[in-house]
């Protein structure tokens, strides 16, 4: 098991004096910038402390990393690492289940993101894209991030539905932007459910309730259609019934469908709108991808969301749960800590990346970084199922886009990083001009 052990006899790791609400406070806001002091500071093994009474180990060696991924599932449970998750995405959803459970939801979903089921994507990303550009404004500045987002919702309503049109799905549309929009504040009412009969969190409370109901109609209506098995969307696919029987009921599909429609289109859209953030500052690079789009180089443009999600990663670090005791780099873990490789570290790492701060999609061509040194999917077991979804989907939307516009910065000065809760985003928007080729 690598650099692992289950012993007792090592000494807990180092780590910063402060009390756990004001290290939540500063690491949660700050990670981008904190996390690597901290690695500089105590080294590649570091003891955090949040709250409520939550301890969490930080990793950044590649070789510690490695360990934990291909650890054993009984050991590492990815689904209480993520329990900050549970009150909105439920208690069934792939993300916060562990072992058996969440191996048969794997199962079911996986079918709709191997390679047969994303060439049958293509067509429906570029017709998207392209309608969606037809809405952008030339020669104005407007926020690439949220045009992003209305776009990948979009493909991720496509995906999940099939046909994402009529009133329910229109008023889930907009629901969905505004349950995306977490920070600290939803965070605190969810581990507090008291706070719940108060705005804002009431508000969040409402709209998140109001999608459960649109979601259960939907699942409702579609039990009832005759030609599941000639569907291809995620939800006809997961309503037929396997040859073993193990249908999923109503809650265990709303929790997979919102898991879907949430996780499914944040990080494909912040990463494009860091790409153009980046590319629209740099002629070099403008170049370069225009290049790419002018020739459908695929591997050139995937090469730009690589570097997109290595420069700023949308996910800063993933978690597991310890349920025992373990030494890693040696140092003692006990059971109920969170081991949690910094995905921010690693990836601004000059030993990995040379040049980390620049944005250099050629790296991905020129040669592969270090093995476990590009993680913004995680790893092992749980990496995401959405991961090759998601670099196919972003290739697409810059092959359209800058096949079509050249693109600038509204502001010389680079974008400051926002950090919330669970993702890392462009404080002002990505902020754009395109004008026509």
């Amino acid at each position: 098991m690598g650099r692992v052990e289950t012993t007792v006899s090592a000494a807990l790791p180092p780590g910063p004096p402060l009390p756990g609400l004001v290290q939540t406070l500063v690491v949660g806001n700050l990670r981008h910038h904190v996390l690597p002091l901290l690695q500089r500071r105590y080294g590649s093994v570091v003891r955090l402390k949040a709250t409520p009474h939550r301890d969490i180990v930080m990793l950044t060696d590649l070789e510690d990393i490695k360990a934990v991924f291909s650890g054993p599932v009984t050991t590492f449970h990815a689904g209480e690492g993520n329990i900050i998750l549970k009150p909105v995405m439920g208690d069934d959803s792939i993300l916060v289940t562990d072992e058996d459970t969440h191996l048969r939801t794997r199962k079911l979903l996986m079918p709709a993101f191997n390679g047969a089921a994303l060439r049958g994507y293509r067509d429906m990303i570029t017709e998207l894209t392209r309608v969606e550009l037809d809405r952008w404004p030339e020669n104005r500045a407007f926020g690439a991030h949220d045009r992003m987002r209305a776009l990948t919702l979009e493909i991720i309503l496509r995906v999940v539905f099939g046909v994402a049109e009529g009133p329910r799905l229109d008023e889930l549309r907009r629901l969905i932007g505004h349950l995306v929009e977490i920070g600290l504040v939803q965070v605190i009412g969810w581990q507090t459910p008291r706070l719940q009969r108060y705005r804002p969190w009431s508000t969040y409370a409402a709209r998140q309730a109001r999608v459960d109901e649109l979601l259960f109609a939907e699942i409702a209506e579609r039990r009832q259609a005759t030609d599941l098995d000639q569907r291809g969307d995620v939800l006809s696919r997961l309503l037929t019934v396997p040859a073993d029987g193990d249908e999923l009921s109503d809650v265990e599909l709303r929790d997979q469908l919102v898991t879907l429609l949430l996780a499914g289109h944040e990080t494909t859209a912040t990463a494009l709108a860091w790409a153009l953030h980046e590319i629209s500052r740099d002629p070099g690079q403008a170049a370069f991808t225009t290049r790419a789009a002018d020739e459908g180089d695929e591997k050139a443009l995937e090469a730009v969301m690589k570097e997109s999600l290595r420069l700023r990663p949308v996910i800063g670090e993933v978690v597991r749960r310890l349920t025992e005791d373990i030494e890693i780099g040696g140092y003692r873990i006990p059971a109920g800590f969170d081991v949690m490789p910094s995905i921010i570290v690693v990836h601004g790492d000059d030993g990995h990346h040379p040049d980390p701060k620049l944005f250099r999609p050629r790296r991905f061509l020129d040669g592969s970084p270090p093995p476990g040194s590009w993680l913004p999917f995680g790893g092992g077991a749980r990496r995401c199922l959405g991961a090759g979804f998601s670099l196919m989907e972003g290739s697409i939307v810059l092959r359209e886009l800058f096949g079509r516009f050249t693109v600038a910065p509204e502001h010389a000065r680079p974008e400051r990083i926002r950090s919330r809760p669970i993702t890392l985003e462009p404080a002002r928007g990505a902020r754009i001009k395109v004008t026509g080729r």
